[in-house]
């Protein structure tokens, strides 16, 4: 038995914030975000738009390229939904997940979201497989969503300029194939991990039950992210490589088998600096932040969707996804299309 994508989907707000647009708001210019970041503008959500809007919209897409007369009949057929985002609608409860399979008629899943920053899509990925392959689902949902300019402090010209909104998600298959070894099919396998020492450099410290809102306090500003960019960038690189080294040896693969590594779309020099070190080119990595910015859980879906709706895949091709971020975690899957 083998775990398969066999559909992708995604939505970003119609909204759009671009570079220049932001040196209007803080002391900044597109030449530096650009030359810095690789990025040139993000999608921003209406205020009437949560999280678990964006998710359905991206989850529709996809289920529409499982059933395109009829994505409701494919929505029932979904028996597991799990949704990796760090802005769900409410804190704690109810989950994104479960106002997702209410919405769009799944009401034959289990539900739940995960959360792990910017690795929340690989990490939620392979919850799914594991589950299906352990539990004989058939079918399911994964989704990586955010709302991120919520969270964002539009003060800070150094986090400000980095997050944008959007949702990506895939549809998983439980097939008759072979999933082990690269020559057979799905996703083959995954490397997680965390690094919990560096939690504090990436966090949005207010409002939990660490840091809550006091009755009667005045607060200036709502929760918003922190974040210690340099330390982050160290991680990142040496997340980035260790983990595409650690799929390739773990299965004896060589760089030059594979089709395209998608990773989170955070910054253009922490692929730079990973490619470097790794002594492959930045060509193999598929990048769009250019258009989306750093979407955290939903930045890999987003990609991954991009690239096989644009012809960019094709059966038989081994495919990497990479997530760094919060936490801190990282993570990797391996997979065949």
């Amino acid at each position: 038995m083998a775990v398969e994508i066999t559909a992708t989907g995604s939505y970003v707000p119609e909204k759009t914030l671009t570079n220049d647009d932001l040196s209007r708001i803080v002391d900044t210019s597109d030449e530096w975000i650009l030359s810095h970041t690789g990025i040139e503008s993000r999608h921003i959500a209406r205020a009437d738009e949560a999280a678990s809007d964006l998710a359905c919209q991206a989850a529709m897409n996809a289920l529409k390229a499982v059933n395109p007369e009829h994505p409701d009949y494919a929505a029932e057929s979904i028996e597991l939904i799990v949704v990796a985002t760090a802005s769900p609608d409410y804190v704690g409860f109810p989950s994104v997940a479960c106002i997702v399979q209410d919405r769009i008629g799944a009401q034959n899943a289990a539900a739940f979201d995960i959360t792990a920053g910017c690795s929340g899509f690989v990490y939620a990925l392979d919850t799914a497989v594991c589950m299906m392959a352990a539990g004989g689902r058939k079918r399911a949902l994964v989704i990586g969503t955010e709302v991120l300019s919520r969270l964002t402090d539009w003060t800070d010209r150094n986090t400000c300029i980095l997050f944008g909104d959007g949702a990506g998600a895939v549809v998983l298959e439980l097939t008759q194939g072979e999933a082990q070894g690269v020559q057979c099919s799905g996703v083959i396998r995954s490397i997680l991990g965390a690094d919990g020492t560096g939690a504090d450099k990436l966090i949005v410290r207010r409002g939990g039950t660490r840091a809550p809102f006091i009755s009667g306090e005045t607060v200036g500003k709502p929760p918003y992210i922190e974040m210690d960019g340099h330390a982050v960038y160290l991680f990142a690189v040496n997340a980035v490589t260790r983990t595409i080294q650690r799929l390739l040896e773990r299965d004896g693969i060589s760089i030059e088998n594979v089709k395209r590594i998608i990773p989170h779309q955070a910054n253009k020099r922490i692929i730079e600096a990973a490619a470097k070190r790794l002594g492959i080119s930045t060509d193999i990595f598929f990048l769009n932040m250019e258009k989306y910015a750093n979407t955290s859980a939903a930045s890999v879906p987003i990609a991954l969707d991009e690239l096989a709706r644009s012809g960019g895949l094709e059966k038989g091709d081994i495919i990497i996804t990479l997530g760094f971020g919060a936490g801190l975690t990282y993570g990797g899957n391996l997979i065949v299309w």
